[in-house]
């Protein structure tokens, strides 16, 4: 007798690539009407004046640099009332909940920002976890880009552990998630807007 496959969850999938890879890119992670929503907050924001020139480093060792990373950005608060966003918080908890029943992660908090780059702007390859402070330890990015194709460029470049690298573009919808401290990534210049949600599970200072 034989029995169907067990279907397995998004958040199943996410798991165990990060599991074995340490990196996960889900198609479809939230639904097209959620993508729109958010892509139009983050526009609004913007016209609003609230997402700004990003910066590398914190603290008195902060810069701002153009040739380095291009991105406006704004942080977004955990009580944050817009309803797209209180969805996007609900999935990714589900998903941080998740990764410490099977990893046992020990992650605690979310930190989320929209990020948008005009055509033209990238950043650098980095890692997402500062020198002196390890408390980020999975990183999440949200694509709000509609209709993105392999011409508008823009593509996430993570650079592996053997050598190679992997090209995701922002497709809307997509999620990225790895392990910060374990892959160095770029964001390439696209030839338009590009939007995303981004975020950092992190544990609590001790």
């Amino acid at each position: 007798m034989t029995h169907a496959a067990t279907a397995v969850s998004p958040y199943g999938r996410i798991v165990e690539a990060i599991a074995e890879r340490g990196i996960c890119v889900e198609p479809a992670f939230l639904s097209s009407r959620d993508i729109a929503a958010l892509a139009a907050d983050a526009r609004r924001r913007d016209a609003a004046g609230e997402l700004r020139a990003s910066g590398i480093g914190r603290g008195t060792s902060r810069i701002e640099s153009r040739g380095v990373r291009g991105d406006r950005i704004a942080w977004l608060d955990a009580d944050d009332p817009t309803s797209a966003l209180r969805r996007a918080r609900v999935a990714l908890d589900a998903l941080r909940r998740e990764l410490n029943a099977a990893l046992y992660l020990g992650l605690e908090e979310l930190e989320m920002h929209y990020a948008l780059y005009p055509p033209g702007a990238a950043y650098a390859r980095h890692r997402d976890r500062f020198r002196d402070d390890d408390a980020r330890v999975v990183s999440c990015v949200i694509y709000l880009n509609d209709a993105w194709q392999a011409s508008d460029g823009g593509a996430l470049r993570v650079s592996l552990n053997d050598g190679e690298t992997l090209d995701v573009l922002p497709v809307g919808g997509t999620l990225v998630a790895f392990l910060s401290a374990t892959f160095h990534h770029e964001v390439l210049p696209a030839h338009r807007e590009r939007l995303s949600l981004t975020g950092w599970f992190r544990r609590c200072a001790t």
